[in-house]
């Protein structure tokens, strides 16, 4: 098994180290990320891990390999990281895009697979075939990345890595219970965590419309299994054509968030804004919360009617009370703004709940189905009781994130020489 130092200390020799590579040019790292513009977690890992690799390595040159893009998305990223530079395309293809996609591969000193859940070993057999290390940073995987048909090939290429961050501790022990031994191979948190910029002129504008006042509002979301994008199926978690029982648990669920939502408005008279984590959301968490709630509770339910850039969404979720969502990106964006979340999750989505765990906040996690919805209102009404303790609590938590992205950034510094 190769050693973590002598693994750090044979790449870092291969690559020079300073900051700067012999010709003067700065070191280079290669992010891949930026992975759809229709879900606010996807967008954010991308203005997160970018924030990261500013902070601590400021003199490293950062190519964005960014997967899809619109124009907001791109503005987004222009606009708070000039100097990045962003390539598109595929490794196989034969556009001009794709060929300059592979000289930037060609010219990095790493390469950086961004967090998410993808299972696919494209780029790390490019990257290993072209004698390039390659690390992921802030990744959870299913078990079956390391276990049945081609499971030996995967686990050689994740050994092969200079570094692996899981993002939860889940998937760091699927990991290390299947045997993956790479040099460095721990818990670091999901990218989106560094995430600063925010749209105030346009977060403050939705604020005013809808009558929303700082910190007198929670934030609501449910997953449901319906199609990501029109006509396009894609089970089990995005099926075009549920089956009787997803429909269900959709409905069962909902009902949860109505009682849910109801208990919060007649105990405390503040609203609730549902706000999308994910486009696809927004008609369903309409129909299915917002229309079926009773009129002298609708009065105080605000339901966003435009889907959103993260930035847009990040200087709400800084003004809200607490972020209570179905999915885990509101919540970490709510929580690197200062913002006390609660997690209803379903780990038949991906272990990636798990990170709220790992950084200090499990008593804001709580199973969707097997919590009781008074246990979900207890929680809730727990934060507002003390709001001061639980506004300290996100600082503590964000606190062992912040060490931990350092550490991070003190491994990716030794690798490319520029620590």
């Amino acid at each position: 098994m190769t050693t973590r130092r002598h693994f750090i200390a044979s790449v870092t020799a291969a690559l020079g180290g300073s900051a700067f590579a012999a010709s003067g040019k700065p070191k280079t790292v290669l992010l891949q990320s930026a992975w759809d513009t229709i879900n606010i977690g996807d967008i954010g890992h991308t203005p997160g891990t970018l924030r990261i690799l500013e902070e601590h390595l400021p003199e490293v040159r950062v190519v964005l390999w960014a997967s899809k893009l619109d124009e907001r998305v791109e503005a987004l990223l222009r606009k708070r990281f000039p100097k990045v530079e962003i390539v598109q395309g595929g490794l196989a293809g034969k556009s001009k895009k794709d060929a300059a996609l592979r000289e930037a591969i060609a010219g990095c000193d790493l390469f950086i697979r961004n967090s998410g859940m993808g299972q696919g070993t494209d780029y790390m057999e490019y990257c290993r075939d072209a004698a390039k290390p390659y690390g992921l940073y802030g990744q959870s995987f299913f078990p079956n990345m390391v276990e049945g048909k081609g499971a030996e090939e995967r686990i050689k290429l994740l050994n092969n890595a200079a570094f692996i961050y899981c993002r939860e501790t889940k998937t760091l022990d699927i990991l290390k219970n299947a045997g993956v031994k790479t040099p460095v191979l721990e818990f670091g948190p999901d990218g989106c965590f560094g995430i600063d910029v925010r749209d105030e002129e346009r977060g403050l504008a939705t604020m005013k419309k809808l009558g929303l006042e700082d910190r007198q509002f929670i934030t609501l979301q449910l997953r449901t299994h319906t199609a990501k994008h029109p006509g396009v199926d894609n089970p089990p978690l995005n099926p075009l054509n549920p089956t009787p029982q997803m429909v269900a648990d959709d409905e069962r669920r909902a009902a949860k968030y109505r009682e849910l939502v109801t208990m919060w408005v007649q105990k405390t008279g503040k609203k609730v804004l549902i706000a999308p984590e994910v486009k696809k959301e927004m008609v369903h968490n309409k129909r299915l919360i917002y229309d079926l709630l009773p009129p002298e509770i609708q009065k105080n339910v605000l339901n966003l009617e435009t889907f959103w850039n993260a930035d847009e969404a990040a200087s709400v979720f800084a003004r809200a009370h607490t972020i209570v969502c179905h999915e885990p990106h509101s919540p970490i964006i709510a929580l690197a703004n200062g913002t006390p979340i609660i997690h209803t999750y379903s780990e038949f989505h991906s272990p990636k709940c798990w990170m709220f765990k790992d950084i200090g906040l499990g008593e804001w996690l709580l199973e969707f189905d097997e919590t009781p919805v008074e246990k979900m209102a207890e929680t809730l009404l727990a934060i507002d009781s003390d709001y001061p303790a639980a506004l300290a609590k996100v600082k503590k938590a964000m606190d062992f994130v912040h060490e931990r992205q350092g550490a991070t950034m003190k491994v990716v510094g030794e690798i490319t020489g520029a620590a």
